[in-house]
């Protein structure tokens, strides 16, 4: 094994910042933390990164009510968490991950004031679902150390992470955020840096169909998810899933994605748009494609 991979994998400790403490980015702070890393989370003001804080917690106190932890555990992952409206806060850290809003311009932002602060050696990462890491990353210096960690929500709970790999990443780079994935407790997949990377390639275009579909009354939407569950052997209908997914986050996604590649599959459907557009984003609404009373477990 060669010395940089040795070094690499023996690592026992990183010092990890996340950038935006919203569902994801809540999510991988607190992954981290569970972990046995001390965390470093950044908002853009005090108010949002108590609040960052706050939705840790209350995802924490959900697990224990269905018998997930323990109150000395969460007190642990809690106090592991340092909150921060200043990114000169990770001016030490050993990676961070960028988890703000799919906008290519914001990240593109974030990015260069990122590497103006880090360490040379730290990696930097982003979260991103439908955007290239190239693309973000642009001409940085750093551009060897910067890979895509795409985590799958909720990120406590789904264990798989997508290293994206862009071009100019160092094989280096490579193996310390597979390192690092493990060490969360998570599996690691390598995946080229195309849009979409590989499992949005796969799903986005079977969602966007099965929305279709629906809104074209081949079936009931109960029917269509019944037929995919005992038809296919899913273990989740397809308008289930986008409702738990966010019907938002799921059009912004393909959205992202076709205008990279403006192939079909990735058009958005017309009723996703629809029920965005009247604020029907799922179960974190209320309705989606289905009615609910409320959030479902799990979520803020």
């Amino acid at each position: 094994m060669p010395e940089s991979e040795t070094r690499n994998t023996s690592r026992t400790t990183w010092l990890v910042g996340v950038v935006g403490l919203g569902t994801m980015g809540s999510g991988i702070a607190q992954v981290a933390a569970a972990a046995g890393f001390p965390v470093v989370g950044v908002e853009t003001s005090r108010e949002r990164a108590e609040a960052g804080h706050r939705r840790i917690a209350a995802f924490l106190e959900r697990g224990m009510a269905r018998g997930r932890g323990t109150p000395e555990e969460r007190d642990r992952i809690l106090s592991a968490i340092t909150t921060t409206d200043r990114l000169t806060d990770l001016r030490r850290a050993d990676i961070v991950i960028e988890a703000i809003y799919e906008d290519l311009a914001a990240k593109q932002a974030l990015f260069r004031e990122l590497d103006a602060v880090l360490p040379r050696e730290a990696l930097l990462a982003t979260n991103t679902s439908g955007l290239t890491v190239h693309a973000i990353a642009g001409p940085l210096l750093r551009v060897r150390r910067i890979v895509g960690l795409h985590f799958f929500n909720p990120a406590p709970l789904m264990p798989l992470v997508e290293v994206v790999r862009p071009a100019g990443a160092d094989p280096e780079t490579v193996a310390e955020a597979v390192a690092f994935c493990r060490a969360l407790g998570k599996e690691p997949v390598v995946v080229k840096d195309r849009p979409g990377f590989l499992v949005n390639r796969l799903l986005i275009p079977y969602l966007n169909q099965a929305a279709d579909a629906y809104d074209h009354g081949l079936a009931s939407r109960e029917d269509l998810d019944t037929a995919v569950e005992l038809g296919l052997g899913y273990p989740m209908g397809p308008l289930k899933l986008l409702d738990r997914i966010g019907l938002d986050v799921h059009l912004a996604a393909t959205e992202a994605i076709y205008a990279q590649t403006y192939r079909p599959e990735f058009r958005p459907p017309a009723i996703l748009r629809e029920l965005v557009a009247r604020g029907s984003t799922g179960k974190k609404s209320g309705s989606g494609f289905y009615a609910y009373d409320g959030p479902p477990a799990g979520e803020a």
